[in-house]
């Protein structure tokens, strides 16, 4: 009797160890929207487009107005949210192409060994999901860019390799060769889980998950990666009604809304289970929105901003964003200093405390001070690649190459006046900063990061210098 008695107090106590050591670390919540432009969302003053649950996340936290995607595409992007690295230092040089290699520490394997739990949840968009098939034919090199995320360190996954479409996912043109997977298990066309919105799909998965990790008494990270408004861009029949009158651009704006309704559940299950003050979230879009211009169901707007996806100009690569973190942000507050997607690893490799192994280059930065104004500005560069050409953001301007091209981003929103002839020393100082951090990316494809002789690069260099064909001209989706 006495024994049992001893058991289970033991018990008891691991999970209230199990629970407390969830308590102090945070649970972290990546949320991505695909294609979503700047002036896509009403915190950033959209009047069309309903999106109650950002906007009110936006005065519960902090609104990023300058906020950068890692690229003006998506896979890009995707690698710099997970390593806080450049993704031309592991291979992807644009969508659909290079994969996520193994030798690279991503928060996934970062938290893992602080005890978390971990889900990713929607696109992948980093590799290939089968070594048969894929959603891009075999010049995708299915066997070679195999590199799905439940090899990646991720304890549960419910994704596709890339885009699908946004309502009643499992079908359509993007789903050929393009299924769910659900933790390595490719799921049937007509499964009746994907039916209605894709991000109901998606967070239909994401919650039973954060449920399972609280029960735990696990910390956890949610990597959720939204579908929409990226093509095939379609909405059920109440989203449809919520925006009669607009045409074919009602398919847009109610593909966000139905997204921007689950990021209201996500929120919600947080307050449910009680663990809401000790969740860090972040919310941002990939890249900016596709097309020349606003047409049909591609209605996405940057609001003045140049350029679109597939540009480096900021239209391509600034973002909508915002982070929340009950009692450490604080509400309704604004945060006007230029921010990455690269800045996630940093900002919570610090937070938790984990001390890298080797001393492989990071190139953003800890912006938890700045997120919670104890720090008005970040140090580093923010530094963006796509094919022949570069641009370097620092101290308020930017550079592009090749050509001679400096826009002050303090003053001109539209980067219409170049003054490049006005900073010639700001320019020399710019251009060889960018010119090293080329130079470290092309060092670090090479394999110099990594202390393992087994690893070969992909493809050859493609950046900048590259003397194969270049990237970028061909459109990626």
């Amino acid at each position: 009797m006495l024994r049992r008695c001893f058991l289970a107090a033991a018990a008891a106590v691991s999970v209230l160890g199990a629970r407390a050591e969830a308590d102090r670390q945070p649970n972290i919540i990546l949320m991505m929207a695909d294609d979503l432009g700047y002036g896509d969302t009403g915190f950033n003053g959209n009047t069309i487009i309903k999106t109650p649950n950002l906007d009110q996340m936006a005065r519960d936290g902090v609104k990023l107005t300058h906020f950068y995607a890692g690229n003006s595409v998506c896979s890009p992007t995707r690698g710099t949210c997970l390593t806080g690295r450049h993704h031309h230092r592991f291979g992807i040089w644009t969508a659909n192409a290079g994969h996520l290699p193994k030798q690279e520490i991503t928060l996934a394997s970062m938290l893992k060994s602080k005890g978390y739990t971990t889900g990713h949840f929607g696109k992948w968009h980093l590799g290939t999901l089968d070594k048969v098939v894929s959603s891009k034919g075999t010049g995708r090199k299915p066997v070679e860019n195999f590199a799905p995320p439940w090899q990646r360190d991720y304890d549960r996954s419910f994704v596709t390799e890339s885009a699908v479409n946004t309502w009643n996912p499992g079908s359509g043109n993007r789903s050929k060769n393009n299924p769910f997977y659900d933790d390595g298990k490719a799921l049937a066309p007509d499964d009746p889980r994907l039916a209605g919105g894709a991000a109901r799909v998606v967070v239909d998965q994401a919650v039973p998950f954060m449920e399972k990790a609280v029960a735990e008494g696990k910390p956890f990270l949610s990597v959720v990666w939204f579908h929409a408004p990226h093509e095939d861009i379609e909405a059920g029949p109440d989203y449809l009604d919520m925006y009669e009158g607009h045409g074919e651009g009602a398919h847009y704006y109610g593909c966000i809304t139905e997204l921007d309704e689950q990021v209201g559940r996500i929120r919600q299950t947080l307050e449910k289970l009680g663990v809401a003050e000790n969740t860090l979230l972040f919310f941002c879009s990939d890249n900016g929105p596709e097309g020349a211009a606003p047409k049909g169901r591609r209605q996405g707007v940057t609001n003045g901003l140049r350029g679109r996806k597939r540009a480096l100009y900021d239209g391509g690569v600034r973002v909508p964003a915002l982070a929340a973190w009950p009692g450490k942000i604080q509400p309704g507050s604004v945060v006007g200093s230029p921010l990455s997607t690269l800045d996630y690893f940093p900002t919570v490799k610090n937070l938790v405390g984990y001390q890298m192994p080797d001393a492989r280059p990071i190139d953003g930065q800890d912006i938890l001070g700045i997120l919670t104004g104890k720090t008005p500005e970040r140090e580093t560069g923010i530094p963006f690649v796509r094919g022949n050409e570069a641009s370097l953001v620092k101290d308020g301007f930017k550079l592009k190459m090749p050509g001679s091209e400096l826009y002050d981003l303090s003053k001109d929103w539209a980067e219409e006046n170049n003054v490049a002839a006005a900073h010639p020393e700001r320019m020399e100082r710019m251009r060889k900063e960018l010119d090293g951090m080329l130079a470290s990316f092309r060092k670090s494809h090479a394999g110099a990061d990594y202390n393992d002789p087994s690893y070969k690069p992909g493809d050859p260099w493609k950046g900048p210098g590259a003397t194969t064909p270049k990237a970028g001209k061909k459109k990626n989706k």
